[in-house]
């Protein structure tokens, strides 16, 4: 039997899918675009949100009530391929850089996603 330590170095060492997604509603093709540095816990997480009905995009959780679980895929736009000699790569911030140009590219805001759009202070 493996030690506590010895399975947090394992855990440390697996690698998970990194990368950009998006939720569509196939029936007003919305559309939700986030990122994640686990794109299979994310999905789990947020389908298990929106089936409690307490995911925190209004707009989101109610066309997933009125139209149902079926009518909604789940699509990575883009990866971010993990290299094995980097030393503390960041991750999160190479996910976020992404997942803002798909935004910016896609604009999926009012008619056409879930997105908000939050405009700078000065």
């Amino acid at each position: 039997m493996r030690t506590r330590k010895e399975l947090k170095n394992i855990y440390k060492e697996m690698k998970f899918k990194i990368g950009v997604f998006q939720i569509r509603n196939m029936v007003n093709q919305k559309i939700f675009i986030g990122s994640s540095t686990d794109l299979n816990a994310i999905w789990n997480r947020i389908r298990t949100e929106l089936r409690f009905g307490n995911y925190p995009n209004i707009e989101l959780q109610r066309d997933w009530n009125n139209f149902g679980e079926d009518n909604f895929i789940f699509e990575i736009l883009g990866e971010i391929k993990q290299e094995d000699d980097e030393k503390n790569p960041n991750y999160r911030k190479e996910v976020k850089e992404l997942e803002k140009m798909f935004i910016e590219e896609l604009q999926p805001f009012d008619d056409k996603g879930y997105n908000l759009v939050f405009t700078k202070r000065k």
